[in-house]
């Protein structure tokens, strides 16, 4: 779940400018490009919104760790490691703060 919520401003920024390209689509006066840029609009629309915000981590919550079964016939596939993150303070306690006023280097 994390990877949606860092990249939700992305994905949505994205959809959003995709939504006023193909709309601009719609402004032309080829009736074959009003249809093709009202249909991309919608669905970039639908995609941003119901799949993405709705449908993806609904499924995400229901399948748990299913979300990530790779088939047999993929196993030659490099199978991704989550990376460990550095403890938060050191363990030999957090670093000395400087006296106020004192120079630095």
């Amino acid at each position: 779940m994390d990877g949606i919520k860092t990249t939700a401003g992305v994905v949505t920024a994205a959809a959003v400018v995709m939504v006023f390209v193909f709309l601009t689509f719609a402004t032309l006066s080829m009736i074959q490009l009003k249809e093709m840029g009202v249909g991309l609009a919608v669905a970039v629309l639908l995609d941003a919104t119901v799949v993405r915000a709705l449908l993806l981590p609904a499924t995400m919550k229901l399948l748990g760790p299913r979300n990530w079964y790779l088939p047999r016939w993929l196993g030659w596939l490099p199978r991704p490691s989550r990376p460990v993150p550095p403890p938060a303070v050191p363990p030999d306690g957090p670093p000395a703060r400087p006296p106020v006023g004192a120079m630095g280097p």
